[in-house]
């Protein structure tokens, strides 16, 4: 068990960090006009504007909660110092971590019953969905199952993870740890390595200038509903848009 558990908290987690760094470079590179969501929305957009926008709202608030824990263990702790606080911020984080599954569930059913987009689909694509489905349950069980996850992530995990970045790996809290929250550390260090062969390399492209960015109008010349539909062929002409 030992074996194992250096494996994942100690190994594992600088040869995903390395993998991450370098692999994302080099992609980017390489191939820095690919580097993109390869968004599918004209394919068909009711569907994932459901499943996109709870699942990157949720996805927000919850990776800015635990970024708050690893970078301010100390303000966490002493806002939990109070227990209506505590609660507030337990609430809020099982709120949207449901609404990371939701939007996730969403997407994934999208992309495997509509044929257009399951022809623009990869078994990446597949898998690395699967993956964040998987550790959302994870983290889903551990807020419900092991409560007030903010106080002992602030005590126990983000020490732990200061640890690595010291190249001095502190392990003893890790490894003491339930097997439902080591899989779910163990899962974020999975798909941060996975992150240059997937889609979620996308996340160094966002879009923000389009905050600032005047609105551009559309016109469509033909019936949008009906040429997204999958059951609609494809026009031997190219439409006319004015």
């Amino acid at each position: 068990m030992n074996t194992l558990n250096t494996f994942m908290f100690v190994a594992f987690p600088y040869v995903a960090m390395i993998t991450f760094v370098i692999g994302t470079a080099i992609r980017y590179r390489q191939t820095g006009f690919k580097v993109s969501s390869l968004s599918s929305q004209f394919l068909e957009g009711k569907k994932l504007f459901w499943g996109v926008m709870p699942f990157h709202i949720g996805l927000l608030i919850v990776l800015g909660g635990h970024l708050l824990a690893f970078l301010v263990p100390a303000a966490i702790l002493a806002w939990n110092g109070q227990p209506v606080r505590l609660i507030i911020l337990e609430v809020t984080a099982v709120t949207f971590g449901m609404s990371i599954l939701v939007g996730l569930v969403g997407l994934l059913h999208r992309r495997l019953t509509n044929e257009r987009i399951k022809a623009v689909t990869t078994r990446m694509d597949i898998a690395i969905e699967l993956l964040l489905l998987a550790q959302v349950v994870l983290g889903c069980w551990v807020a419900l199952g092991f409560r007030w996850g903010s106080s002992w992530f602030a005590a126990d995990l983000s020490p732990y993870l200061w640890s690595l970045f010291k190249l001095s790996p502190e392990t003893a809290a890790v490894f003491a740890l339930p097997v439902v929250i080591k899989l779910h550390i163990f899962g974020a260090f999975l798909i941060l390595f996975m992150v240059p062969f997937t889609r979620l390399v996308h996340i160094f492209v966002a879009p923000l200038h389009y905050i600032s960015r005047p609105y551009q109008q559309v016109m469509w010349n033909w019936n949008k509903d009906r040429i997204r539909d999958p059951k609609t062929p494809w026009s031997p002409t190219r439409p006319k848009n004015n």
